[in-house]
């Protein structure tokens, strides 16, 4: 009677794991067919807070509302700022003082001119010539320290100015407001601790983040096109840009980051869905 032949068995090496010489054909960075998950969030957000403590006089935008940069969102109760900003606006352009330091000084020049042609004939003595010449003198002063406060007023109402635009909020970005926290008439709080007024968040261009494993590093780089698939039922494709991808590896994972930067320019993809994205 013949026996069936054994069954052939590899030969393990020491330190080799048999189920790594099973998948050692296969690549390490063989993308999924529906591609890597991500997720599309706001550019950035932002939680606007008060650089001063006072009363909330207006808040010009409502939640959902679309901001422009460098608008102004929120302003503070500063009546008492813009009287004085009015008063030192006045003494910045007052000509009065100018013009009557102005006018003794040519007054205390004719004098001295005169005393001087007195001198010469001896009728006067040299004292009544040395006292016009000290009136001369405190006459010019007069007219640089009428001049100084026309300068001191200006930057008087140009810190006033600053201190008006502390009370006025504005949006350091373009975006749309995602929250309204105060309301007209509460006392807004400065400080990282305060809570905050209103938050903003940027939805043109949007972030997409991704981990990707370590077979990819070195050949996704930025600038690179991806294409971005939402999740149903928005099932939208879109094509972005690589423009962040982190030099360093998560070694507990065997992943890294890659960020995205997807245009939005009518608003039409909503930030904070699933996604996937293939490169």
């Amino acid at each position: 009677m013949t026996l069936p032949p054994l069954p052939l068995i590899p030969r393990v090496l020491p330190g080799v794991c048999l189920a790594a010489l099973i998948t050692a054909g296969a690549p390490a960075s063989a993308a999924p067919a529906s591609g890597y998950n991500c997720l599309i969030e706001p550019m950035q957000r932002v939680e606007l807070r008060s650089a001063v403590e006072g009363r909330i006089d207006a808040i010009t935008v409502e939640r959902g509302s679309e901001v422009r940069r460098g608008q102004v969102l929120v302003e503070l109760e500063s009546g008492a700022d813009r009287a004085a900003l009015d008063a030192a606006r006045y003494r910045s352009v007052m000509e009065g003082q100018v013009k009557s330091a102005e006018s003794r000084r040519e007054a205390a020049k004719t004098k001295l001119v005169r005393r001087d042609d007195l001198l010469q004939e001896k009728f006067i003595a040299a004292q009544d010539r040395d006292d016009s010449a000290a009136e001369l003198s405190l006459a010019e002063a007069g007219v640089v320290e009428a001049q100084d406060n026309r300068r001191l007023a200006e930057l008087e109402q140009r810190r006033l100015q600053e201190l008006i635009e502390l009370r006025r909020i504005r949006s350091p970005i373009n975006g749309v407001v995602t929250d309204r926290l105060q309301q007209v008439g509460e006392i807004a709080q400065s400080g990282e601790s305060a809570r905050a007024i209103l938050k903003l968040a940027q939805i043109n261009p949007l972030r997409v983040d991704v981990v990707l494993p370590v077979g990819l590093f070195g050949k996704v780089r930025t600038g690179a096109l991806a294409k971005v698939v939402t999740e149903a039922p928005l099932g939208g494709n879109y094509s972005a840009t690589v423009s962040v991808v982190d030099r360093v590896v998560d070694s507990a994972s065997g992943t890294f980051r890659v960020r995205l930067d997807l245009p939005n320019p009518k608003g039409e993809i909503p930030a904070g869905v699933k996604c996937s994205v293939q490169f």
